[in-house]
């Protein structure tokens, strides 16, 4: 893969609600430790709607649409992690996000959505979807999944041992 300054765009992964579970907590402290010494990255979490239980699906789903959207700048490149979105190998990502590097955009954001998914306000600002698996995980799960293929998408372009095929 290219040689390529990858510390000139920043990644940020927006998530709502804290993490609860401890073993994912570990896990996503171990990725948060290595990722930086790539990327510069970022995982910015989005309080938890307050008394959602009165509120309806679509109305929960524009609440954390109006949060996630103060967290983004006109220049960011939005893309959802979505079940429905892009499958694509770990090589594939990595590929992907060289590309991102190379194109000179300034912040790239990925973002988990709550248990309801995206209101369409974040689908029409995006401009694409990326899947992890066909497969459905909880939204606390995915940002452990996440961190490990973009950690694992780094080692790939800088011709690294992590990744074998």
């Amino acid at each position: 893969m290219a040689k390529t300054n990858y510390n000139q765009m920043k990644i940020c992964l927006l998530v709502i609600g804290k993490t609860d579970e401890a073993y994912l907590q570990k896990g996503l402290e171990l990725f948060l430790k290595r990722i930086p010494h790539y990327i510069s990255f970022e995982m910015k979490a989005i309080p938890d709607i307050k008394n959602s239980k009165n509120l309806s699906e679509d109305q929960q789903k524009e609440k954390e649409g109006e949060l996630i959207l103060q967290q983004l700048s006109t220049s960011d490149e939005l893309f959802l992690l979505d079940e429905q979105g892009m499958e694509v190998s770990s090589v594939e990502f990595a590929r992907f996000l060289e590309k991102k590097m190379i194109s000179g955009i300034k912040r790239l954001v990925f973002v988990i959505g709550g248990p309801y998914g995206f209101s369409l306000s974040i689908y029409s600002r995006a401009i694409g979807k990326v899947s992890l698996s066909k497969m459905t995980f909880s939204h606390q799960m995915v940002r452990l999944i996440f961190l490990e293929q973009l950690y694992r998408a780094m080692t790939i372009l800088k011709g690294e041992p992590y990744h074998h095929q």
